[in-house]
């Protein structure tokens, strides 16, 4: 599956030297007339939302689609200042964290939904968190991201290695009790794949998280990370206990709709923070 790289390297060192300048209020009320803007221009993304929000059976009109866009954008920037600088936030938990479970090595299940891009670096956690992702950035977005040095226990596992060298990584990092962090609305490749009823529509998700948690015998724990407003996050999680006692495709579908069921409850509650613009339902290419 493959999506358009949203954002361009000018545009972001531009919004990011007048955060060092101006500061973090000033960027926030800055994404105000950014997000007009791809509110005039960006219609392939409002087409795609006009789908979502027919198959979730919501209302959609002019102030909800650009309140979704400027939701979007804020989660954006603060992807790239939590990871650059040392800004502060509010994050509330829905319930204490499980540290001592999270650092004896499990899955990180997140979406393309809320402030999933900034969650690593707001982690406050000893163990080494492996982010399994497919290093597409452009070049110029990643020499931003890059122009300080990573947090000493974020590690990434990049997807173009190949199969078999990214499935080793993992199974070293669970055995060595570390995070492994995933995305589980979008597969890197079709073998992935498993159609899912979601909102009454099948649509594809990423099956590997659970096939991965139901053979090494570790939990999944799913993340929400919720924008609510100037510099606040709200973190929601569940935990998935791999169904061990079924044979491994069941366990793997049962898992799965757990996922879904969560996903779909979050949706509901929360339903301009879905970040996923294009057609979800729609087999991709």
């Amino acid at each position: 599956m493959r999506t358009r790289q949203r954002g361009s390297g000018w545009s972001i060192a531009l919004v990011f030297n007048l955060y060092k300048i101006f500061g973090y209020r000033f960027i926030y009320l800055l994404m105000y007339p950014v997000t007009f803007f791809y509110f005039l221009f960006a219609s392939n993304v409002k087409n795609s939302l006009k789908i979502y929000y027919k198959n979730i059976e919501k209302p959609f009109g002019l102030f909800i689609y650009f309140e979704h866009l400027r939701i979007f954008a804020n989660c954006m920037v603060d992807r790239f200042i939590t990871k650059l600088t040392d800004e502060r936030y509010e994050i509330v938990f829905d319930r204490p964290l499980p540290k001592e479970e999270l650092e004896q090595g499990v899955i990180m299940l997140h979406s393309h939904f809320g402030g999933w891009a900034v969650s690593a670096n707001m982690a406050d956690l000893e163990t080494t968190i492996n982010v399994v992702m497919r290093e597409t950035m452009l070049d110029s977005i990643k020499n931003i991201e890059n122009s300080k040095e990573a947090k000493e226990n974020i590690n990434i596992i990049d997807l173009a290695k190949g199969g078999i060298a990214v499935s080793i990584e993992i199974a070293n990092a669970l055995s060595n009790n570390e995070i492994v962090a995933m995305m589980g609305d979008r597969a890197s490749n079709e073998k992935g794949e498993q159609e899912i009823e979601f909102f009454g529509k099948d649509a594809a998700f990423n099956k590997n998280p659970f096939q991965i948690s139901y053979k090494v015998d570790k939990p999944v724990f799913v993340f929400f990370i919720i924008f609510e407003g100037y510099k606040k996050y709200k973190v929601i999680y569940k935990k998935i206990e791999p169904y061990r006692n079924e044979k491994e495709d069941i366990a793997v579908t049962k898992a799965m709709e757990q996922y879904i069921n969560f996903y779909e409850d979050m949706i509901n509650r929360y339903p301009n923070q879905w970040f996923n613009f294009y057609n979800f339902w729609e087999k991709q290419q």
